[in-house]
C-alpha cells in the first residue's frame, strides 16, 4: 500500500524585531503628515503669484473651502488653530481646504524691493479665479477674516457663480472716511506699523489687558522678516473702496457674518448686516470674544460653521456636539422690516434640542 505524500507550502510570518519599522505604517504616517502640513503651491495669476496650501483629496463633488487671512497674519497663524481644532476635523475630512496667502505674506516670502507696486484689494480679488482654475474647483465656500473677508466679498460680488457660501469674520464693507483717514495719518506719526496692525486685530480692551495672545502676535509681527510686505498689505487695506452692498445689490449665496462682541469691527459688522439680504444672512455675535474669535473661541466658531454648512445641504448627519451639550444657548433674532426698526426677541434652547430653529426669512443674530 503506497501512501502519497503531498507537499504543503507553509509561509512563515516573521514578527518584526524590536525597533524594526513597519514600511506600511511608515507610509501611512508620512501620508498623514503630508495631509496635515498640506501641499504648497505657487500659482500664477494675472496680477502676480499667489501662495496657496492645499489640504485634502480634491473631492470635486463638493465645493472646496477657500480661506483668506487678515492683515498682520498669514494662513497658518490665522487659521491653524481653527482648522486643527478637534471638532473641525469632521468638516476637514469631508471638504478640500485651500488656504490662500495674500501676495508676499506667506512664511519665508522674499521682501519686495523698494518702489514695488503692491496690488490693490480689487486686484487681489481678481487673482482668485486663477486659484480655482489651477485646482480645478467648480465652486468654493469662502472663509475670510478682516482684510481677507473684504477680498472674498469682492471676489464673490464679481463671480457669484463660483461661490456657494461665505463666512465673513470682522468684515468692514466701507471705505475709510475722512475722519478715519486723518486718525490713521496721526497714528502713523505716533505708532509703529506693528502697533497699528495690533489695534486693527485687537480691541482697545484687549490692548490694555495686554493678553498673552496679543504679546505673542506683537512679537511675531515685529520680528517677521517680511515686515515691509506686511506694511504694504496694511496700506492697501486702508485704501480699500466701498463694497457698495445694499439689499438690491448683495451676495447671491448664503452668508454668515461673525464678530466678537468686544471686537474693534463690531459696529462695522452690524452695519454690514443691516445692508444684507435678510433671507440669506446669518449674523453671529460671539459673547466675550475680541478681535480674533478664530483663535480664542474655535469651538463656538466650528459649531456655527457646521450649522452653516448643514443649511447649505451638506453634512446633514453631522451631530452638533458643543452647543447641544451646553445647558442653554441664547439666541437673539433680529427682524428686519421695511420702513420700521428691527425688533429683537430672545429664545432659550435647552441642552436636549441639539438643533437651532429653522432659518426663517429674516436675518438671525445668534449670540453664543
Amino acid at each position: 500500500m503506497t501512501t502519497e505524500m503531498q507537499e504543503i507550502a507553509i509561509t512563515e510570518e516573521k514578527p518584526l524585531l524590536p525597533g524594526q519599522a513597519d514600511p506600511a505604517k511608515e507610509a501611512e504616517v508620512a501620508a498623514r503628515i503630508l495631509l496635515d502640513q498640506g501641499q504648497e503651491h505657487s500659482i500664477e495669476t494675472p496680477h502676480g503669484v499667489l501662495h496657496a496650501t492645499f489640504h485634502g483629496t480634491g473631492n470635486t463633488r463638493r465645493p472646496a473651502i477657500l480661506t483668506f487671512h487678515d492683515v498682520g497674519l498669514e494662513s497658518k497663524s490665522c487659521f491653524s488653530t481653527l482648522f486643527k481644532f478637534e471638532e473641525m476635523q469632521e468638516i476637514v475630512k469631508n471638504f478640500t481646504v485651500v488656504h490662500v496667502d495674500a501676495p508676499g505674506q506667506e512664511e519665508g516670502a522674499a521682501v519686495y524691493p523698494n518702489g514695488y507696486q503692491y496690488p490693490p484689494m480689487e486686484q487681489m480679488a481678481e487673482m482668485l479665479p486663477a486659484v480655482l482654475q489651477y485646482f480645478n474647483f467648480r465652486t468654493v465656500i469662502g472663509v475670510g477674516v478682516g482684510a481677507g473677508a473684504y477680498v472674498l466679498s469682492k471676489f464673490t460680488l464679481s463671480n457669484p457663480e463660483l461661490v456657494e457660501g461665505l463666512v465673513l469674520v470682522n468684515i468692514d464693507a466701507n471705505a475709510r472716511g475722512w475722519m478715519d483717514w486723518a486718525a490713521q495719518k496721526l497714528t502713523t506719526l505716533t505708532s509703529s506699523v506693528t502697533e497699528q496692525i495690533l489695534s486693527h486685530l485687537f480691541s482697545q480692551e484687549e490692548m490694555c489687558a495686554n493678553t498673552e495672545l496679543l504679546q505673542s502676535q506683537r512679537e511675531r509681527i515685529c520680528k517677521a522678516p517680511n515686515l515691509p510686505n506686511i506694511e504694504l498689505f496694511w496700506k492697501t487695506y486702508n485704501s480699500r473702496r466701498d463694497l457698495n452692498i445694499d439689499r438690491s445689490s448683495t451676495f447671491k449665496c448664503p452668508v454668515m457674518l461673525v464678530v466678537g462682541d468686544q471686537a474693534p469691527y463690531e459696529d462695522a459688522a452690524v452695519e454690514c448686516n443691516s445692508k444684507m439680504d435678510p433671507t440669506t444672512t446669518s449674523f453671529l455675535k460671539m459673547a466675550d470674544a475680541g478681535g480674533m474669535p478664530q483663535l480664542t473661541q474655535p469651538a463656538k466658531l466650528t459649531e456655527a460653521f457646521k450649522y452653516f454648512i448643514q443649511g447649505m445641504g451638506y453634512m446633514a448627519s453631522s451631530c452638533m456636539t458643543r452647543l447641544s451639550r451646553s445647558r442653554t444657548t441664547s439666541l437673539s433674532s433680529s427682524y428686519s422690516m421695511e420702513g420700521s426698526r428691527s425688533r429683537s426677541r430672545t429664545l432659550s434652547q435647552g441642552s436636549q434640542g441639539g438643533q437651532l430653529p429653522p432659518s426663517p426669512s429674516h436675518t438671525m443674530e445668534v449670540s453664543c
